[in-house]
């Protein structure tokens, strides 16, 4: 049977972008090398994970005497011991290495980290890639990594503590994803078209975004989730936190500078 709504004999199950997998692949090989191939990883991921308070000296800032007395002023000893460590390792060669706000996104922090990301990333990278093509979808992905560290930077300007993960990438196309994938012939909207179609609609404006009942509502748990897991986390990973100041700016880097990426303006 032909037709439009008959599935050909030589289209794959799962039909996922090559950039996607490429995207993904990277994520992979980066991590394996880390952990299969490096006897300590920790220098790496100083290195080339974004550390807010080393940007801090871009602006002529010089934040290492304040965060070693703060160290010192620690009356957790190890604590402070480890802070002033990272402070010293980060800061005393006054190298603000701005190019970690993107390279933080290829760095994780285990395999978990790395596969729920992974996952998210070949559902929502997907439709992106379809849509964007390879060029603009890694474009995308790089501007919502410069976006979710700047928004880190802004909230924790003095940390030395190496923020890591595709996490605002992954946010940044989710985020996009909303602008097109809802309304009706879409993906995840009513009366879905067959094979590419739905992913070249025209995509809703902002106001239209926020008027949608279905992206509201995943807005409205994205943001939802996001509070609660990044309120919750230290009491669940053992005093470890979650990031959740960069995945808000990924994701608004994605839903606001969807239009400078997308060839269907």
């Amino acid at each position: 049977m032909t037709g439009p709504g008959a599935r050909r004999g030589n289209e794959p199950v799962f039909n996922v972008p090559t950039s996607v997998l490429v995207a993904i692949t990277l994520l992979i090989i980066v991590h394996s090398a880390m952990v299969f191939l490096l006897d300590d990883p920790v220098e790496i991921l100083l290195d080339f994970g974004f550390v807010p308070a080393r940007l801090l000296l871009m602006f002529g800032g010089d934040p290492l005497n304040e965060i070693l007395a703060h160290a010192q002023a620690l009356k957790d000893g190890v604590a402070g011991a480890r802070l002033a460590a990272l402070a010293r390792y980060t800061l005393e060669d006054d190298a603000a290495k701005p190019w970690t706000m993107l390279t933080y996104a290829l760095l994780h922090g285990s395999w978990t980290h790395l596969t729920v990301n992974a996952i998210w990333l070949l559902a929502f990278g997907a439709p992106i890639a379809r849509r964007f093509g390879s060029a603009r979808f890694f474009s995308l992905l790089a501007f919502t990594a410069f976006c979710g560290a700047l928004f880190h930077f802004f909230s924790h300007s003095e940390s030395v503590e190496p923020l890591i993960g595709a996490s605002a990438s992954v946010s940044g196309a989710m985020a996009a994803a909303t602008r097109f994938v809802f309304q009706p012939g879409a993906p995840l909207g009513p009366f879905p078209l067959q094979g590419e179609n739905g992913y070249l609609l025209r995509a809703l404006s902002l106001r239209e975004t926020f008027s949608d009942r279905r992206a509201l509502v995943f807005l409205a748990v994205w943001f939802g989730v996001n509070f609660i897991t990044g309120v919750m986390s230290p009491a669940f990973m053992g005093g470890d936190t979650i990031a959740w100041e960069a995945h808000v700016g990924g994701f608004l880097g994605g839903l606001f500078g969807f239009r400078i990426f997308d060839p269907r303006r």
